[in-house]
């Protein structure tokens, strides 16, 4: 009998997070363990055997792991990928490093461009021409697509090939003649071509991300191989699932085929776990804030779902400037990632004398000074050490010590030192330093969409979240706080909860009123019919299955769209020349939305459609019962305050409360996973669900 048990990991940048749901056994368990970034899976494995046995269970009970990885992203950023060949239209394989031609600083003399994952000598041409209407004006060249796939295979030695054709998103004839040339030569080559993994309008963007889909295809291959090897070697006999950027739930096989749409699979979940808890609470409204130890990620959610984007910038040369990486036609959550974690290093900027803290961060090797595994520069969650937000003697539950000595003298023969300040000051100030870099970030993120921070519910989580939350949301002047039930591991319950889905794409250029309706139609049908494979291979119930078109659409004339709702094509997914004016509505409703404005008397085209296909995700109950015992602190401690100094906090064990419990602040409250730190005069009180409600001054 199959095992009804399933498991959501997340493999951060410094610790792996688990968190096991067995229904049938009212269960929920959870883990974290430093990763291993020299091999992301030993982490995995061990917490799936140390959960498991926690909670009484064997690898036979598991139906199911979900998990997502930063192992794509990664390979990007370090560029450790595989050696890749690009053959490209003649006289276009340029395009991928002349790129957008933009700076993405006009001011810097000496910018860096991002550099191309495919050198040019690497980059080949072969003759074929389509015309953008999908027009033959040139056949393809098989003879030279074969000699040059030939030369990059045997004498340049290239490990992966990517075909990306001018005008494939439109006609992938070419393409398709092509991958049928190279699959017969080397049938073992990872091979992407440009009209499968993003079959969208811009050459440069689609060439790129086929590039990058060719890049990282060979590491994550190996890497599920070793995972699905080792799973197997302790038992595991279930499905294995992962989670792509759009926050939906995959097979393996689309992650083998696909691994760019894995890009950011591990923070998507941290964004659907947010959606999931603000929907349990009733809230409409909500900024999701997960900070681990390497980054944090803002989120808007808003109607119960995280904003979606199309269009993702990966490896960036400057990390948080927009421009200067890698764009990906990918479907992404739409958040803000900020290097700002519990490993953000502090340091003296050299010339200006003043103190940073990230974007570097220590990560799980060497890791904060306090954890005593070789780090000598202070970071924030040593900074949290000093200020006593943090128990040196039940850090993740008391396995790991914290050393607040060895702290100090980190301190004094650093930061503090070259500032002139004591130890709390320093420490201090790398709290403010940090907040007010994630706060800035967040109202920027919130303002470019036109909401104010001051309407939403900041829903708080990660392994350092809860303890920067209250400060977080004073800055923002943001009222009330969620901090939910096993905040520390919440990401992991976003795989868990995270509807199997995928989102399906193809453009076709046209004014609305001279679009081939049939032709769009056939667009639809072919996306449905994909979509609903892919689902079906994770999992889902093909008669649960939901279909949402959209389109990209805009002005004549202008370089962006905008995404257009189109409700009017359901349930058939059928559309007419007579939905033109309800079509011309709704982008003048999106439009409105964006821009606060409508332009009536210019034309409009739609450039791409794509259609989203969901299935119902796993309802999770993680607030367990039992009988409430009076409410006590089990502790006090002293906890420093900006602008409120040392102050005397009641330290409460979270699993110890409680629904309707209610005290105020200062007060500490403490899990295995994480610490939730509340300032003076909050009011918290423990909702239906087990979570922590801070109502702020």
């Amino acid at each position: 009998m199959p095992g009804t048990a399933r498991l959501g990991v997340d493999v951060g940048g410094t610790f792996t997070d688990l968190v096991l749901h067995d229904p049938k056994r009212d269960l929920v368990h959870t883990g974290k363990l430093l990763t291993t970034p020299e091999d992301p899976a030993a982490a995995i494995i061990e917490g799936t055997g140390r959960v498991l046995r926690e909670a009484g269970l064997t690898p036979a009970d598991l139906h199911s792991i979900v998990h997502g990885t930063t192992l794509v992203t990664n390979t990007i950023i370090e560029r450790t990928g595989a050696k890749v060949g690009l053959l490209a239209t003649a006289g276009f394989r340029d395009s991928l490093e002349i790129g957008r031609e933009i700076r993405y600083d006009l001011y810097d003399l000496f910018l860096e461009p991002p550099p191309t994952l495919v050198p040019r000598y690497l980059r080949r041409e072969i003759p074929e021409r389509l015309s953008f209407e999908g027009e033959l004006l040139l056949p393809l060249d098989e003879a030279g697509v074969a000699r040059e796939a030939r030369d990059l295979v045997e004498r340049e030695g290239v490990e992966a090939l990517a075909v990306a054709f001018l005008h494939s998103y439109r006609d992938a004839r070419h393409e398709r003649q092509a991958g049928e040339i190279i699959r017969a030569l080397y049938p073992a080559l990872p091979l992407t071509l440009s009209a499968e993994v993003a079959p969208e309008i811009r050459e440069y963007e689609r060439t790129s991300t086929a590039c990058a889909n060719a890049y990282v295809m060979p590491r994550m291959r190996r890497y599920l191989e070793t995972l699905e090897t080792e799973l197997a070697r302790i038992g595991f006999d279930g499905r294995l699932y992962v989670m792509l950027s759009g926050g939906g739930i995959a097979a393996v096989r689309e992650a083998r085929s696909f691994p760019i749409r894995l890009v950011e699979s591990g923070p998507a979940a941290g964004a659907m776990a947010a959606a999931f808890l603000a929907q349990l609470a009733g809230l409409d409204r909500v900024v999701s804030y997960d900070m681990g130890g390497t980054t944090a990620k803002m989120c808007l959610v808003e109607d119960g779902a995280p904003d979606h984007k199309f269009d993702f910038e990966a490896g960036r040369v400057r990390r948080f400037v927009k421009g200067s990486g890698l764009p990906l036609k990918v479907s992404v959550v739409d958040m803000i990632e900020i290097g700002a974690g519990g490993g953000s290093i502090a340091r003296i900027e050299a010339g200006s004398g003043l103190m940073k803290v990230g974007p570097r961060s220590a990560g799980a090797v060497p890791g904060p000074v306090c954890y005593g595994r070789g780090g000598t520069e202070p970071c924030v969650t040593d900074a949290d050490l000093m200020l006593g937000r943090l128990d040196p003697a039940y850090f993740l539950g008391g396995e790991m010590a914290l050393d607040p000595d060895r702290v100090r003298r980190a301190f004094e023969g650093g930061v503090a030192a070259r500032l002139g300040l004591g130890v709390m000051d320093a420490a201090l100030g790398v709290q403010r330093i940090v907040d007010e870099t994630m706060a800035a970030a967040t109202r920027m993120h919130l303002a470019e969409k036109g909401r104010d921070p001051r309407r939403y519910t900041l829903v708080a989580f990660g392994g350092a979240g809860p303890v920067h939350a209250w400060n977080l949301a004073r800055l923002l002047k943001i009222r009330r706080v969620v901090v939910p039930l096993g905040a520390g591991v919440a990401s992991a319950l976003g795989f868990l909860v995270a509807p199997p889905a995928t989102d399906m794409v193809r453009s076709h250029v046209g004014r609305l009123e001279r679009l081939d309706w049939a032709a769009v139609n056939a667009l639809f049908a072919e996306m449905a019919a994909e979509g609903r494979q892919l689902l079906e291979e994770a999992g889902a119930d093909p008669a649960a299955i939901a279909l949402r078109p959209t389109a990209d659409m805009r002005h004549v004339g202008q370089g962006f769209e905008v995404p257009v709702e189109l409700s009017m094509a359901l349930p058939g997914l059928a559309l007419s020349a007579g939905d033109v004016p309800a079509i011309r509505d709704a982008f003048f409703a999106s439009y409105r939305t964006r821009f606060g404005r409508t332009v009536e008397d210019v034309p409009i085209e739609a450039l791409t459609w794509r259609l989203a296909c969901v299935a119902p995700g796993q309802d999770i109950r993680i607030a367990p019962g039992g009988v409430a015992a009076p409410l006590a602190p089990r502790a006090r401690r002293s906890v420093t305050f900006e602008g409120h100094g040392a102050r005397d906090c009641a330290v409460y064990d979270r699993n110890a409360l409680r629904p309707g419990m209610e005290f105020h602040g200062p007060a500490l409250v403490e899990e295995r996973e994480s610490t939730c730190v509340i300032g003076p005069d909050t009011r918290v009180t423990v909702d239906a669900h087990r979570n922590l409600v801070l109502d702020l001054p």
